[in-house]
């Protein structure tokens, strides 16, 4: 059976200068639960520095929370034991936004999927390995005689992205941590990524984290979504309820920057978000009377 991913109460804060307390919180207070079966894409969407990226470093155990836990199978992932954190590292794999960073550019591309093979005993012989290899090539649509040998920068961004998905097709994992993994991708490959990872959900069985800021990869994704803003969640649900019908002046404000295709449509003001915080306090405020209290018998 396979083990779920938890974060319960994750709260992360940095050192700061000039801040009252000398601290930043980026994250504050989120949980929620990733669930292998069935396989889902569950989106995180907000704005830059919202938090985003650090929940994802918190998950994948590259950034220790201030306070909470993540839990893998139950267990907090900073306290597993060598073994399980070896098999926490293969069921949880990342793609990240750079597809030119995460290689070194003096190695040719198929050492990271090399790696992959020989770290975790994927197979038992180098033609079998090789064989591997092209096979999740092929099934992220790239023609191994067109990608193997080559060093980084002889290959496109699209390419250098499907590579790592190539890689996470190798290893089969339960969870795809994908932080921002289309935005320097241009329109038809970043369809093309969306749609492998719907792909892998479908005939794989895995589950992705979906980390954008884009409300209409969200949306052709579908499955769930979660709005945060300034380190908290606070909106999720089905694609479908919270993209028609938003409940937070948030995920209202998300929608209203997305872009009409009409060029006689144009924003006439600039809204931000320091005027929702100003709207809520101020819902919040009691109200005041002019006249004496009336009191209380």
């Amino acid at each position: 059976m396979k083990s779920e991913l938890e974060l319960r109460g994750v709260q992360q804060r940095f050192h700061a200068r000039g801040v009252a307390d000398g601290y930043i919180t980026a994250v504050d207070d989120v949980s929620f639960t990733l669930a292998p079966e069935p396989p889902q894409v569950v989106s995180l969407v907000g704005q830059s520095g919202s938090g985003k990226s650090t929940i994802a470093r918190n998950v994948l155990g590259l950034q220790k929370p201030t306070a909470g836990s993540v839990l893998y199978g139950g267990k907090d992932i900073f306290k597993l034991s060598r073994a399980e954190y070896d098999e926490y590292r293969r069921d949880v794999q990342p793609v990240f936004q750079d597809p030119y960073a995460i290689f070194n550019p003096f190695y040719r591309v198929d050492r990271a999927l090399w790696k992959a093979v020989k770290k975790f005993g994927l197979t038992t012989s180098r033609s079998k390995g090789l064989e591997l290899i092209e096979e999740s090539l092929r099934a992220v649509r790239l023609e191994p005689e067109n990608v193997l040998g080559r060093y980084p920068h002889q290959l496109s961004g699209g390419q250098r992205q499907r590579i790592m998905l190539a890689r996470v097709h190798m290893l089969r994992p339960s969870f795809i941590i994908a932080d921002e993994p289309v935005s320097m991708l241009d329109a038809q490959v970043r369809k093309h990524f969306l749609d492998i990872l719907l792909d892998f959900q479908r005939e794989h069985g895995m589950t992705t984290l979906f980390i954008t800021h884009d409300l209409s990869t969200v949306y052709y994704l579908g499955g769930e979504v979660m709005v945060i803003t300034k380190g908290s969640i606070v909106e999720r649900g089905p694609v479908s309820t919270v993209m028609h019908e938003p409940s937070h002046p948030y995920t209202q404000l998300l929608l209203d920057s997305i872009p009409q295709p009409d060029p006689d449509d144009r924003w006439t003001s600039r809204i931000r978000v320091d005027e929702l915080d100003e709207e809520e306090e101020a819902e919040k405020a009691p109200a005041t009377t002019s006249g004496p209290e009336t009191p209380i018998i």
